[in-house]
This record gives structure tokens, C-alpha cells and sequence, in this order.
């Protein structure tokens, strides 16, 4: 059901010729039917942020949202003042149909960075969208499909909290890195929750699932995740249960982008133990998920620990204290490397699983981090050396 498993929103996917793909759904408008319309927002921390970004970010500053226009097809990034007026056009249009003030309408796009969009086909498409607004499956699902890129998939959630309900689309393939995975997301709910406890929840659910996927080590200009609440169920939620619920809706989506990374044949889970701190963990793990040379033994069935370690090695001291000679890892559950040094045979680990688990035991500590990644093939090359949205 997407973003409309929660009631109070409605939404359509169409076709508006925003994207080099032919009759490619490339347009999404969301709506927040009420009665409430709290919103929260986290956004991409890239210093070459897109004006969508730039827009929605202000947007949403009030924690008040009713709409959002998405697009595929053109990211609308690096275009100076006239790409900002193109995303505030693109939400005065929006606006105007549903009757509320510019600044109620958020604006996403994802695509190719330096081009500014095709406006009259945007502006038409946001009209098309609004006519063919569906609260029912069917709505969601078209949305979802109009955010895709290179995905190969859509990507949604639903979840059921006590008397209240949560879904959500994503998107993201490549130009996943830390500090938000290229993704647009948003997460509506139909609980009675407040601007400030959905920013509370936000924020910390995207810290231990968007911010540790890392498909390629690229930081996006767009990335934008929304979390709206209609109030239309009139349940206030428990605190902790919401939270949750956040946080398991984020962890879905950020699962199945590293489940769709561009071109990947494995995905990769890797679990730092026996840290000094969760911060030393997880700068243990990213360092090992930006490894491309470990990513490229995957790809090929090598579990070559020698890359693990070699990535391991680059985390200063200060930020990550451990003793090389007392660190273990294992990878799908064999002990390939034991104190630092070689454990058993790397011919003994079964890499045919699509899912690879890479445990890095620090024997230093109490505390551990876990990131996702995935392999890096030729495939993800081709994908990229010839990019069209």
C-alpha cells in the first residue's frame, strides 16, 4: 500500500515526460487529507544540496506539511537560482490546486545532477496527478513506480502500530553513501503525533538505518526523507511504540535499497563487535564499506579477509582504539582470520548466498555497529558509465 496503507493521504504516479524513458511514470504527488498536517523532515548534508532540497528544507522548518510533488527524470541540482524557482513554481502549482499556501508543499527530484527540468511538462504533470489522486493501493503503488531510477523495484513499507498505521515508499540504487543513502523518501502515518516527537522520531530512526547503507560511497545533492501524519486514526501512540515503528519503517526501505544497489549480486552485512564506543564501531564499519577492492572479492565469491583488515587498518586509533593482534573475523560464520592473522581456510566460506555477514570482532570493548553494503560488479560500470534518468 505504500504511503497510502495510512488513512488521510491519497496519492498518483503518471506519466509527465520528465523523464529520457518514454512513457516512464516519472511524477508522484502525495496528500495529506488531514485532519492534521504535522510533518518532519531530515535532508541530505551535501554542501552542493539540489533547490528541492533547499525549498522542502524551509518548507518543512514549521513542521507543517500538506503535499508533496516528487519527480524522477532531473535532480534539479547545481542549477543555481533559476532550478530554485523551478521547485517553488512546481509548489506554487501544487498549492494552488489544493488550496493552501506555497510554503505547505514540499518538493523532491531525483535524476541527472545540471540540467534544470522540463517546467511546462512538471507543472502539467503536478495538474494530471491531482486528478487521478487515489487513496487506495493502486495510488501508492503508481507513486512508488514514479520515483524509480535506476531501481529495479519499488520500494515501500506497512506496518501496524496499536490502532494507528505506518507506510512508505523509497527510493535509492546508486549514490548511496552516509549521512542519508541518490534516495527520496517519505513515511506517512495516521497517528495523532506532534511536529516535535515525528523530528525526535525521525532523526534518530534515520541515524541507525539511512546513515548505514553505503552502496557505493557516493553522497547524493537530493537525498530528502519526509515523515507526515494525518491524525485521521485520532490515536495518539505510545512514545517508544512510535519510535519503533519509525525506526523499523526506515530499516525496511534502507534493506531494500541495498537490496536493489545498481548492478549488485550480493549485499553485505557488516557488524563491527567489541568496540570501545558505537562511534569506533561504526567508523569501523565504513571504513570496510568503502573498501572497493573488498567489494570487488565479493563480487567474485573471494572472501578475501586480507582486504577486511587492510580497511580496518586506516581507522586512526583516536577514533577506533583496538590491538591488531587480538582482532577475529568471520565471514557467513567461518573464522577466517584469528588474531589479526589467518584463521581458517577462506575455501571453507560458502559466498553463493546473495546476503554475505562479515563479523569484525574488536575484542576491546562493549560496544558494536552494524553497516550495510553492497558488492561492486561490472554491471554497476555500465549502469554508470552511461547514466540517463
Amino acid at each position: 500500500m505504500s504511503v497510502t496503507f495510512a488513512q488521510g493521504f491519497s496519492a498518483a504516479g503518471v506519466a509527465a515526460g520528465i523523464s529520457a524513458k518514454a512513457g516512464k511514470l516519472d511524477l508522484a504527488f502525495v496528500v495529506n487529507n488531514g485532519p492534521l498536517d504535522a510533518a518532519a523532515g531530515v535532508f541530505t548534508s551535501n554542501r552542493f544540496c539540489a533547490a528541492p532540497v533547499q525549498w522542502s528544507r524551509k518548507a518543512v522548518a514549521d513542521g507543517h506539511l500538506k503535499a508533496v510533488v516528487l519527480n524522477s527524470g532531473g535532480a534539479n541540482a547545481c542549477t543555481g537560482q533559476p532550478g530554485f524557482e523551478q521547485s517553488q513554481a512546481t509548489a506554487h502549482e501544487a498549492a494552488g490546486l489544493l488550496g493552501v499556501e506555497d510554503g505547505k508543499v514540499a518538493v523532491c527530484s531525483t535524476g541527472l545532477i545540471g540540467e534544470l527540468l522540463p517546467l511546462d511538462h512538471v507543472l502539467s504533470g503536478v495538474q494530471s496527478a491531482y486528478a487521478g489522486l487515489d487513496s487506495g493501493e493502486q495510488g501508492g503503488s503508481d507513486a512508488a513506480h514514479a520515483i524509480m531510477t535506476t531501481d529495479t523495484k519499488p520500494k515501500t513499507v506497512a506496518l501496524e502500530g496499536n490502532g494507528y498505521r505506518i507506510g512508505g515508499m523509497v527510493k535509492g540504487s546508486g549514490m548511496i553513501a552516509p549521512q542519508l543513502a541518490t534516495m527520496l523518501c517519505v513515511i506517512t502515518t495516521d497517528a495523532v503525533v506532534t511536529p516535535g516527537a515525528m523530528q525526535a522520531a525521525l532523526s534518530a530512526g534515520t541515524s541507525v538505518t539511512f546513515n548505514r547503507i553505503d552502496t557505493d560511497g557516493c553522497m547524493s545533492t537530493n537525498d530528502t526523507v519526509l515523515l507526515l501524519a494525518s491524525g485521521a486514526s485520532g490515536v495518539e501512540p505510545d512514545p517508544d511504540e512510535f519510535n519503533d515503528l519509525v525506526r523499523q519503517a526506515c530499516a525496511s526501505l534502507a534493506r531494500q535499497i541495498v537490496g536493489d544497489g545498481e548492478g549488485a549480486s550480493h549485499d553485505i552485512r557488516i557488524s563491527i563487535h567489541g568496540a570501545t564506543s558505537e562511534d569506533a564501531a561504526l567508523a569501523c564499519g565504513r571504513a570496510i564499506a568503502a573498501s572497493n577492492l573488498f567489494k570487488c572479492a565479493v563480487s567474485g565469491n573471494d572472501p578475501n579477509w586480507g582486504r577486511i583488515l587492510s580497511s580496518l587498518g586506516t581507522v586512526p586509533p583516536s577514533v577506533a582504539p583496538f590491538d591488531p593482534t587480538h582482532v577475529d573475523v568471520d565471514v557467513n560464520g567461518v573464522r577466517i582470520c584469528q588474531g589479526g592473522g589467518t584463521g581458517r581456510d577462506r575455501s571453507e566460506v560458502d559466498m553463493t548466498p546473495r546476503e554475505v555477514g562479515v563479523d569484525v570482532y574488536l575484542n576491546a570493548g562493549e560496544a558494536e555497529a552494524t553497516v550495510w553494503t553492497d558488492d561492486l560488479t561490472h554491471e554497476y560500470v555500465h549502469i554508470n558509465a552511461d547514466y540517463e534518468s
